[in-house]
């Protein structure tokens, strides 16, 4: 499982660049750090993905058989898929 602790996470690895006034204006965060939030990022994007899809079709399949409209089988689509 994912074991992840945000607040440590950002005590050892950011660095805030504050303007005149002292807002935080920037973060800085090594190119190790970054590279492995932006890996992370890419695969949640992913996963995000093929939910979504899975959702979808999963309502188009309820919203058939609601209105009973026939679904192709899988086996259908398969061999319509290879031929």
């Amino acid at each position: 499982m994912f074991n992840f602790d945000l607040n440590e996470f950002i005590e050892k690895t950011l660095q805030y660049v504050v303007d005149d006034k002292g807002n935080r204006s920037s973060v800085l965060v090594s190119i190790n750090t970054w590279e492995d939030l932006n890996t992370k990022y890419n695969k949640l994007l992913k996963k995000v993905s093929i939910l979504t899809g899975i959702q979808k079709g999963l309502e188009e399949e309820a919203e058939a058989r609601k209105s009973g409209k026939k679904l192709q089988t899988l086996k259908d689509f398969l061999d319509e898929r290879n031929s």
